[in-house]
């Protein structure tokens, strides 16, 4: 599973580590993700999101529904990334 939020399309950023004598070696600054399972109300079902801190705060924001279609328009969520939960 690649590290990519669903719903704000943050991932991964490439930088350096700077030592003390700035001495310069590469680095990865990882996104803060983590997998959320969600009510869909509109689709009565549970979906489970791999999503960062950033994306939550968009759904509280703007609710699940309106988030996942700005997510889709942009391209970050397609059908078949959404899992949605037997329960």
């Amino acid at each position: 599973m690649s590290k990519i939020c669903q719903i704000t399309g943050k991932k991964a950023m490439v930088g350096n580590n700077v030592s003390h004598s700035k001495r310069r070696t590469k680095r990865k600054f990882n996104v803060n993700l983590f997998e959320k399972k969600f009510y869909w109300v509109e689709q009565d079902a549970w979906i489970r999101l791999t999503i960062s801190a950033a994306g939550l705060r968009t759904i509280n924001k703007l609710g699940l529904n309106t988030a996942m279609q700005q997510a889709a328009e942009k391209g970050y969520l397609t059908g078949k990334d959404i899992k949605f939960l037997d329960l």
